[in-house]
């Protein structure tokens, strides 16, 4: 059910996973307070239900309290979509490289039955 005027077919991969990023935000941002930001509390649901496993990769396993200090820009006590977005991407970049940590530890297997896996 997307909000975009386009039909999902039309959409490339990146282009739909932003508006889930979008989507999901909305889910959060409109249950207190103002509709399009994020409280405190619903910045603690989102990330509790939306970023529990890869959250799990940042390295410096931060509060909600220190996470909403950091990115609350502006200190208005609420988190805007761009706000989120520092966080999101913080944590994309974290579990990219994380991803790169368990590749290199797997190499050694996959050179073994490397010649198995040809496309």
């Amino acid at each position: 059910m997307s909000k975009t005027p386009q039909s999902q077919e039309q959409l490339s991969e990146l282009e739909k996973a932003m508006d889930v990023i979008i989507d999901v935000f909305h889910q959060y941002s409109r249950r207190e307070g103002d509709r399009d930001t994020l409280t405190k509390n619903e910045l603690k649901l989102l990330i509790e239900k939306q970023l529990v496993n890869y959250l799990r990769h940042v390295r410096n396993k931060a509060t909600i309290d220190e996470i909403m200090k950091d990115l609350d820009i502006n200190r208005d006590a609420q988190i805007s979509f761009c706000e989120v977005m520092l966080l999101i991407t913080r944590v994309t970049i974290a579990t990219h490289e994380h991803l790169h940590d368990i590749e290199d530890h797997q190499q050694q297997q996959q050179h073994k039955h490397q010649h198995q896996h040809h496309h």
